[in-house]
């Protein structure tokens, strides 16, 4: 990797912290910003004590960030159907998901990232298990390692929120935190749906004493709602902690996930409306899969040194293996990706509360290889290798974040962020020995700024302004327009955001908010197009200038009614204005992909642990082509959920699509798409699902 261009920057921010130390030693300690609180769980304290304390840390990181930040709770997820991401995120505006394969093929989008629709180069989102990246080193999300079964909590940072978590995206970062026997109960839950769908898992937890261990496995098989669409997964997730003192502690995590499935594929518009639940032909034919076996393993570590300090460090290191098979199209052209992918993350933080500065230092470092090859094959029969794949990228990125308590109520926020990153994809074609070897290094300076006030002790105002700058995946090397040994450039640009949150008590009733508006200038923005000459395949490149801008609110309440009743809505507002800006070709057509809207909900009546009442999606109209050309109408939803708890136990029933409309989920974006492209995803029909859980 060559040297960054600004290191003497680099130096400066490490040694900032001890600069601060000097200036603010006479500084009054009582008015400082608190570090989130660690206690650990003693022998015989509850899980429920733990989880508690786990909600108050992540909920005191939300309080002190300038943007739009969304925290979620396992509890409230195991009371409906979560079968993948996109479920998770169902209520978290700013952020559009879809599923149209299986459940672990969710697309994803936060404040406009990846809106070329690749769902094999989900990237624009540091994907995180606890603080610890599952995202590969050169920003791709080709991953099946985060799964929200195996979530106890988890926080998404949009955009340029996440600087305290390091992420260098147009995106933000997601944080999973894994369950640890100190903060859940052991469980076994199974659920059961519509198109065969079932799913089991068993979590069992242990404290002794220092000690701490907790074993989860999980599996689950579905036939899926359309043709050629079935899933295999079973899944192992186990980690150890070990209080070693009064001021350190460790954590190993492990976990195994052998997920089989199924592609389907997309549909012309005419084979949409005719039948949303066939297989494109050419799917079956070739037996088009995505097969992937992930083993991963991890420690982090924390060392209290006094009062005010923390440090933690951490490293990770994961194994998958690809089998992919996913264009067949005899006798011109055939296409299986079977590779292994190898990534390693580390990170570094150190806490430090100087008088009324709350300072965080911190380091990721990430490492991806990728080995293998691509083949022509016959389905079930003989394959021959046509490309050797020998993919590398390496990421650094160094941050620094000051809250600083300069005055009653009010608290800046502002920092910068270093990144070193270099990419490489070297592929040989075996039929001439030719080398395509597109590589590139790239360094930025990522500065932040910015000002909450707290207009009341319930409500937050808040603003800021960043830089945001994201390098491209090896897949978009790999898949460059201009092909040969050029590098796309980085994404870069300035963004500017506002908003509020609170929770606000009324009588006897309580209401939350948490809205905000941001408006972004990107440069050079990486768009990807279906190839028409090689169809599953794509064609990226840098585009001059775009606009991502949007408002995002999330709004809830209880409303209590008699005899301990309450009627619970709950909102989730996305409003999307993403596009060109006076490019030379698209003018200032709108981006793809990216519905215009999207509002979810539910309205819930609750009484003595049953709950019951509607669930509804509205969702706006998109452009499956840059040139604007080929548009996709919006579709609203309606469904039901009820569920009762018990002391131990719950069981719940949800009918998703309840009206049966037939809609499109995720579509594949080209330059100009005509009526004859199968690029249309259809999402999943009228379905009923049930579960239960039992906690000892």
């Amino acid at each position: 990797m060559k040297p960054m261009h600004s290191r003497a920057l680099i130096g400066a921010l490490a040694v900032l912290p001890c600069a601060l130390a000097q200036a603010q030693s006479q500084a009054n300690p009582g008015n400082a910003p608190q570090l989130p609180a660690v206690t650990v769980t003693a022998p015989g304290q509850d899980a429920d004590s733990g989880a508690s304390e786990l909600r108050q840390e992540l909920a005191a990181e939300q309080a002190r960030t300038p943007g739009g930040v969304t925290l979620l709770d396992s509890e409230d997820l195991k009371q409906r159907s979560v079968t993948s991401i996109a479920d998770a995120l169902r209520y978290v505006p700013g952020v559009w998901t879809a599923t149209g394969t299986t459940a672990d093929g969710a697309y994803l989008s936060s404040r406009g990232s990846n809106l070329d629709a690749k769902n094999y180069d989900g990237n624009g989102i540091k994907l995180l298990q606890d603080g610890l990246p599952v995202t590969a080193a050169d920003g791709n999300n080709h991953n099946r390692a985060l799964d929200p079964q195996a979530m106890r909590q988890g926080i998404v940072a949009r955009g340029a929120n996440a600087l305290a978590y390091g992420a260098s995206t147009l995106g933000g970062a997601i944080d999973f935190i894994t369950p640890t026997a100190r903060d859940t109960a052991s469980e076994v839950a199974l659920s059961l749906g519509s198109h065969g769908d079932r799913q089991a898992s068993a979590t069992v937890g242990a404290v002794n004493g220092d000690l701490d261990a907790l074993v989860s496995v999980e599996g689950r098989r579905t036939d899926g709602y359309r043709e050629h669409q079935a899933q295999e997964r079973e899944s192992l997730y186990t980690n150890v902690g070990w209080q070693l003192s009064d001021q350190v502690r460790t954590r190993f995590y492990a976990s195994y996930t052998n997920n089989d499935q199924e592609l389907p594929g997309s549909l012309t518009r005419a084979q949409w409306k005719d039948d949303p639940e066939q297989a494109n032909p050419s799917n079956v034919t070739g037996n088009y899969r995505y097969n992937v076996e992930l083993w991963r393993v991890a420690n982090k570590t924390s060392w209290d040194i006094d009062a005010d300090t923390r440090l933690t460090v951490g490293f990770s290191y994961e194994n998958q293996q690809l089998y992919h098979p996913i264009v067949y199209s005899p006798p011109y052209f055939s296409l299986l990706i079977d590779t292994e992918q190898r990534n390693f993350g580390s990170l570094l933080r150190y806490q430090k509360r100087l008088g009324t500065h709350d300072l965080l230092l911190g380091v990721n470092y990430g490492q991806t290889e990728v080995e293998g090859g691509n083949y022509s094959y016959t389905p079930g029969g003989s394959r021959s290798l046509s490309d050797r794949v020998d993919n590398q990228a390496e990421s650094t990125e160094l941050f620094l974040l000051d809250r600083w308590e300069f005055a009653s109520r009010w608290t800046a926020v502002y920092g910068a962020q270093a990144v070193s990153a270099s990419r490489e994809a070297r592929s040989v074609t075996v039929s001439s020995g030719a080398v395509d070897n597109p590589k590139g290094d790239y360094d930025s300076i990522n500065p932040r700024a910015g000002l909450m006030y707290q207009l009341t002790p319930a409500t937050q105002l808040y603003t800021s302004v960043s830089r945001l700058y994201e390098a491209p995946t090896l897949y978009e090397l790999e898949d460059d327009v201009r092909g040969g040994d050029k590098a796309l450039d980085a994404m870069e640009g300035t963004v500017l955001e506002i908003g509020t949150r609170s929770t606000q008590p009324v009588g006897a009733n309580k209401w939350h908010w948490d809205v905000s508006a941001y408006y972004a200038k990107l440069r050079n923005e990486i768009l990807s197009m279906d190839d028409p000459s090689a169809p599953g395949t794509s064609l990226a490149t840098n585009v001059d200038r775009t606009v991502h801008a949007g408002i995002e609110a999330l709004v809830g309440a209880r409303v209590a009614l008699n005899g301990g009743a309450s009627m619970d809505p709950l909102l989730s507002l996305t409003l999307n204005h993403f596009k060109f800006d006076g490019d030379g070709t698209y003018g200032n057509k709108d981006l793809p992909a990216a519905p215009t809207y999207a509002l979810k909900g539910e309205v819930l009546y609750r009484q003595a642990g049953f709950f019951a009442g509607p669930t509804f999606d509205v969702v706006g109209e998109r452009y499956a082509d840059f040139e604007n050309s080929y548009k996709v109408d919006g579709y609203t939803l309606l469904g039901l959920r009820a569920g009762l708890s018990g002391k131990g136990w719950d069981v719940f029933a949800e009918v998703r699509n309840l009206t049966d409309e037939n809609y499109v989920s995720v579509l594949t974006v080209k330059d100009q798409a005509s009526a004859s492209d199968a690029i249309l995803t259809p999402g999943e029909s009228r379905s009923l699902h049930v579960g239960a859980r039992m906690k000892f």
